[in-house]
């Protein structure tokens, strides 16, 4: 059998009409049922508005852990299993929750939390990089205070975080295809984060995590790990840690990984991963139609 990691997005990969065609399933309605409960809102509601509600962290990032955590679920109910999984920022959630580190329900209350906190965050900025020289951004960033690399996503594509200042300063600087200010509340994955990730580990320390059921490769570390204690850690650094997405994507052939799948709205993961690993099978699993029949030789 062909070993396959399962990856999971982040916030800006969300859709409005996701999970439409997951509402009406039997095996899906408790776990619906159970995220309407614990954040006092209707998951169904958001995901299908028109209004774009659903591009408030506020309601991005629950929205996007429960869609992910059902595909999952029916994955594994069509006898599916990753050999590993990793998750790009909010992704890291659903990774975390399919490793069994912790139930669905103590995954959402997590969840609910971090995006309360980084909704209310309002200090600097994001803006995306593509197609720069990275010597040039190295350098930049290190004389440039208050700017940190916040997601290495690949060899061609970076999030930068951080003062308003700061960031537009290398905007002005570093030469790039194309330059890009995030639509996001405040500076995420810098240290600007720490007041909201102070308070978040507050929350964190009162669940419990168990050892991974497959190995987990965090954003802040890249290398495989079932430790409890070790994940719990690595998840209070996320939140003012970078997103090292690309070592991420370049550990999968050395785990002996043959096949990546994007579990959740989009393709975002699978194209940087086709960008840094080639010769990786890729494929996506966005919508109930798309999960594969028990059975397949190919997972």
């Amino acid at each position: 059998m062909t070993k396959a990691a399962w990856v999971f997005p982040g916030q800006g990969s969300q859709a409005i009409g996701m999970g439409k065609d997951l509402l009406e399933l039997p095996e899906a309605k408790p776990t619906l049922q159970q995220a309407d409960d614990i954040l006092g809102w209707s998951i169904a509601e958001i995901c299908q508005s028109a209004e774009d509600k659903l591009s408030r962290t506020l309601y991005t990032q629950p929205c996007l852990y429960v869609v992910e955590c059902v595909l999952a679920d029916l994955m594994r109910a069509r006898g599916h299993q990753p050999a590993l999984v990793a998750g790009h920022s909010l992704g890291e959630y659903v990774a975390l929750y399919v490793a069994e580190v912790f139930s669905f329900s103590a995954g959402l209350q997590l969840v609910k939390r971090r995006a309360e906190l980084m909704d209310s965050a309002s200090d600097g900025i994001m803006a995306a990089l593509i197609g720069f020289d990275r010597d040039q951004l190295t350098q930049q960033i290190q004389q440039t205070p208050g700017v940190v690399l916040a997601n290495d996503n690949s060899a061609a594509q970076v999030v930068v975080s951080g003062t308003v200042k700061a960031v537009e300063t290398v905007l002005n600087t570093v030469k790039a295809k194309r330059a890009v200010k995030l639509n996001v509340s405040g500076a995420f994955h810098s240290p600007l984060m720490a007041p909201a990730a102070t308070e978040f580990q507050t929350v964190l320390d009162h669940v419990t995590f168990s050892p991974a059921t497959v190995p987990v490769l965090s954003n802040v570390d890249p290398t495989p790990a079932t430790d409890a204690a070790l994940l719990k850690q690595r998840l209070i650094q996320q939140m003012t840690g970078s997103v090292r997405w690309q070592e991420i994507s370049l550990q999968l052939p050395k785990s002996g990984i043959e096949t990546a799948i994007e579990i959740g709205p989009g393709k975002v993961l699978t194209g940087l991963i086709k960008r840094t690993c080639p010769d990786l099978v890729l494929k996506n699993v966005s919508s109930l139609a798309e999960i594969p029949t028990e059975g397949d030789s190919e997972l």
